[in-house]
């Protein structure tokens, strides 16, 4: 059983995120679904100007993406281009030049991926079989320390550079241990390339490194990639003296960072969990400092069934249909570990790592374990004739109904794309994935026919519900095709025919659709009126869900072609779609249903940046001729507390977008300068998949649970009753 020291696993996201009616005063707000805080940036958009009108909400402006011939005439930089123009850049130079290179962006994904550079290092150290701990603090000063208690990095001359083997990984580009071949100091490691500790320390204002090896400790500080003191030595007293290890600390430098350098403890925690999954022989910890004893945050991990556990993880909010299966093997250096279970739930999870790197973007290892899946149960179903037709043959889409599925290899030499390492490109992987995966899923099946009888039954009802939507598609192109117009009734369109510029409003009920139309620049921005509630498609089969009148003006309305196809962004008719809904307890219902339909039916919106909720006003605030809207009660109050004691003033509290003037609403919720949008983004899928379970799911119980968790988290004064 897992070691899981930890309070129980508490949605913090879910009254916050999805139930939460107010939001703070912002120009757009990029929220990491469901594990980062909200994160406030200006929302700039090219092609899209809002002017804000002078008297009332009349005169409205609207500039074309295209650039002018005009633009294209001034010209800059010298016209006498030559080799005084090449820049050499040396050192650690091109990583603060271009850090989005090395880490993705200056934003909080960047950030939180200096802690994952330096935690996968130490976790090198306990794949390597070095190391069984590691400690990771994030400090009240917003620095970040991992401790592991591995061999401790080399502190002796380097030979090349002449400078301590310590001084060099930190300040070289592509220098480590973890080349491969005999000189190398890992035969598996998730890092590669030399660069990640190096990047670290050159995107860091500060970085103080300490090594205990030899029964020595040695310290050295660093600042903006350079060293700032030398490495310095004494020995350690008696009762240390076995000690050994590394810790890194480092400040991440705000001249880098275009947000707020604040670590979120719930994102952290999750990448922790999943290597705490993927070695089980390690423990890791996790603390935030805070003022008082009462606000410090600690979790510690370690998963002694490994990847089993991870399987029960996920499925934990499901009733599985057999036992969870695991197995392992080793074949030309190459080691595959694999953990399934089917579980009564229409999506399936698929999660592949290479070396204890997530591949969110697949590679030959999950290419590899797709196909073996497939092949293995067509085979053993018409062995069984459990599948008694010949010309029938199930897809990979039917097989993988309702599975949880995880994959990690270790490869000695994996080829990743780029330092964030999102899609592993090793050929040979995907015969020794499709070896294991068929050899023993074969075995296991064949000695348990109840499971095998459960799965098939399973995808053939997949099938049969794939069949009934392909009807249903076709019933719905075909209705399309004898109306004068493919689009739904009730959309009103921009005029824009270029995605990229335009933007839709889904809004709920005719009456804010009414406003909403009125209150639009009709030149990009378009809006669907919603009737009621939508199908809750966690609970529904592909033919239910086609034929769904509501969904299929979704699907039509925004183009998002047919579920389970390459998503195509360029299909798309708008590239930013826009929940805006009721600031009560029916919207945010609302809300999660669509973010449950976008989020199963077509994941990839969120990957591409295309969803956004609208935030509208909660309070209007009328004193004299001024007028003030406050989008939760914190702005309510610092609007009240600015005027003085005796002022006499009107509050409004807004519950429906109907009760608005279309002039307010453009004012307040659609005027691209002055609204507030939330940009949706998921950061873990696997655990986005077990919300969405948990909220929308058959399991009552489950959701009885988690509703009761989270409720402590609410202030009962701020419930709108």
């Amino acid at each position: 059983m897992a070691l899981l020291r930890s309070p129980p696993l508490q949605f913090r996201f879910l009254t916050q995120r999805l139930f939460q009616s107010s939001a703070a005063r912002s120009r757009l707000q990029s929220v990491a679904f469901f594990r980062r805080p909200c994160i406030f940036r200006r929302n700039h958009r090219m092609g899209l100007v809002g002017i804000r009108p002078r008297h009332g909400a009349g005169v409205r402006a609207f500039m074309s993406s295209s650039v002018t011939s005009e633009a294209l005439q001034g010209k800059t930089g010298s016209q006498n281009y030559g080799s005084d123009q090449i820049q050499v850049l040396e050192g650690l130079d091109p990583v603060r030049k271009r850090p989005g290179m090395y880490i993705g962006s200056t934003g909080p994904r960047g950030l939180h991926h200096l802690v994952y550079e330096i935690l996968d290092n130490a976790v090198d150290e306990a794949q390597a079989g070095y190391a069984s701990k590691v400690d990771v603090i994030l400090h009240e000063d917003n620095s970040v320390s991992i401790t592991d208690n591995g061999r401790g990095i080399p502190v002796d001359l380097h030979p090349v550079t002449k400078k301590s083997s310590l001084e060099t990984v930190l300040t070289v580009l592509h220098a480590g241990g973890k080349f491969g071949g005999l000189n190398s100091g890992y035969y598996v490691s998730g890092g590669l390339h030399g660069v990640g500790l190096s990047v670290v320390n050159a995107l860091s204002e500060a970085l103080e490194v300490t090594v205990w090896r030899d029964g020595k400790e040695y310290f050295q500080n660093f600042s903006r990639g350079k060293p700032s003191t030398a490495l310095t030595c004494q020995v350690l007293p008696v009762e240390l003296f076995s000690r050994q290890g590394t810790r890194i600390k480092f400040w991440p430098d705000r001249e880098v960072f275009t947000t707020t350098i604040q670590f979120d403890f719930n994102t952290i925690s999750g990448r922790i969990r999943e290597l705490a999954f993927l070695n089980p022989e390690l423990t890791i910890t996790l603390k935030k400092e805070a003022a008082g004893d009462s606000n410090v945050q600690y979790n510690e991990y370690c998963y002694a069934g490994g990847l089993l556990e991870y399987v029960k993880w996920l499925n934990m909010d499901k009733k599985p249909l057999h036992d969870s299966l695991a197995f392992r093997k080793e074949s030309d250096g190459i080691t595959v570990d694999v953990a399934l279970q089917c579980a009564d739930s229409y999506a399936d999870t698929m999660l592949g790592y290479a070396n204890s790197i997530r591949t969110v973007d697949g590679g030959t290892h999950i290419d590899g374990m797709k196909a073996a899946l497939t092949r293995t149960i067509n085979n053993l179903g018409k062995k069984s004739k459990l599948i008694k037709e010949k010309e029938i043959s199930l897809s990979g889409e039917h097989v993988r109904e309702g599975l949880s599925c995880i994959i990690s290899v270790k490869v000695p030499s994996p080829e990743f794309e780029g330092q964030t390492k999102t899609r592993l490109g090793n050929p040979e992987v995907r015969k020794v994935v499709e070896q294991c995966v068929q050899e023993h899923l074969t075995e296991y099946l064949e000695l348990h026919p109840d499971a095998l009888d459960s799965i098939l039954s399973k995808s053939l009802n997949a099938l049969k519900a794939a069949m009934a939507a392909k009807r249903a598609r076709e019933l719905v192109r075909t209705k399309s095709i004898l109306k004068s117009s493919s689009l739904p009734g009730k959309l009103a369109d921009c005029s824009s025919t270029n995605p990229e510029e335009s933007e839709i409003f889904i809004v709920e009920g005719d009456s804010a659709g009414g406003s909403a139309k009125q209150g639009r620049d009709r030149r990009f921005q378009a809006i669907l009126p919603l009737r009621g509630k939508i199908l809750n498609i966690e609970r529904k089969d592909e033919a239910a869900m086609y034929k769904n009148e509501e969904i299929q003006n979704l699907i039509l309305g925004l183009g998002l072609g047919v579920k389970g196809e390459d998503f195509k962004k360029e299909s798309l008719r708008y590239h930013k779609i826009i929940i805006l809904t009721d600031a009560d307890v029916d919207g945010a219902h609302i809300r999660t249903l669509l973010l449950t339909f976008f989020f199963r039916y077509q994941k990839a919106l969120f990957d591409e940046g295309c969803i956004y909720v609208g935030v509208p006003p909660l309070y209007k605030v009328e004193r004299g001729k001024q007028v003030h809207y406050c989008y939760d009660d914190a702005d309510l109050k610092k609007v009240q507390s600015s005027f003085p004691p005796n002022a006499s003033y009107h509050v409004q509290r807004f519950k429906g977008l109907g009760e608005m003037m279309p002039a307010q609403l453009w004012e307040t919720t659609m005027n691209p300068d002055e609204r507030v949008l939330k940009k949706l983004v998921v950061d873990d899928a696997a655990e986005a998949s077990v919300v969405f379970a948990s909220l929308m799911g058959t399991r009552v119980d489950v959701r009885k649970e988690l509703i009761q968790n989270s409720a402590r988290m609410i202030n009962p004064e701020s419930l709108d009753i």
